[in-house]
């Protein structure tokens, strides 16, 4: 089976200025929950719109399973953006209509439930939820899409901390044990005990890529101790 990611020898140049990313070498294979990890300007970002075609290597390549980033990748990549990118106008019923008709692997039954199980009101425009049920709602909708690769950039940042065990429990819940999520957040403690792997990220360049239970057994330290050892001011 081929990797779900591939980046070999890439890099992000913004005009003249010094690289978001460099020669980053990584690969990532199916069935694992990862940590995208960095402090802020890192490259996370960077690195997560090369995978989404939203911006072009400078140098090196990029293959989503197996191929290069475009038509191929986005039916089976399932994309979470750290910004809101929904139409607030849309009714939630008629956003879970807009997706079950635009992905094909999207599933109308799971998204209601999990919409239900929130109490959240199919009928209610989105602009008129709080924040966090609006973040509630794109994550539900990313999540019921049945991808081989989910990207979740700062998919629990919004929202209360008694939201956040459900939102935990709905993506382990929702995606097939041959998928891949690759998850950045600020709030490590709080997603360290679904992940399999963490990757750290600074100044561009990949600094660790080891698994959760190695950092454990050979540090004796937790992921997010480890993070502010590594990235103290």
């Amino acid at each position: 089976m081929k990797p779900i990611l591939e980046c070999k020898g890439l890099s992000k140049k913004y005009n003249k200025s010094a690289y978001a990313l460099h020669n980053l070498n990584l690969t990532l294979n199916h069935g694992q929950i990862i940590g995208l990890l960095g402090p802020n300007g890192s490259g996370k970002t960077t690195l997560i719109k090369l995978i989404n075609d939203l911006l072009t290597p400078t140098e090196g390549t990029i293959l989503i399973d197996g191929e290069l980033p475009g038509v191929h990748s986005k039916n089976i990549v399932s994309y979470l953006p750290d910004h809101s990118y929904l139409d607030g106008s849309m009714k939630i019923q008629d956003l879970v209509s807009y997706f079950a008709d635009f992905y094909e692997d999207f599933s109308k039954i799971r998204a209601t439930s999990m919409l239900k199980d929130l109490h959240i009101d199919q009928t209610a425009r989105l602009k008129t939820l709080s924040k966090g049920n609006q973040e509630k709602v794109a994550l539900i909708l990313v999540m019921s899409r049945d991808a081989k690769l989910y990207i979740l950039d700062e998919p629990i940042g919004g929202v209360d901390p008694a939201a956040r065990d459900y939102i935990l429990h709905t993506i382990l819940s929702n995606y097939n044990e041959h998928a891949t999520i690759l998850i950045s957040t600020h709030l490590i403690s709080d997603i360290e005990n679904i992940l399999d792997r963490v990757l750290f990220i600074q100044n561009g360049e990949l600094v660790l890529n080891a698994t959760v239970d190695d950092i454990r057994s050979e540090q004796k330290k937790s992921v997010d101790a480890l993070f502010r050892e590594v990235f103290k001011c």
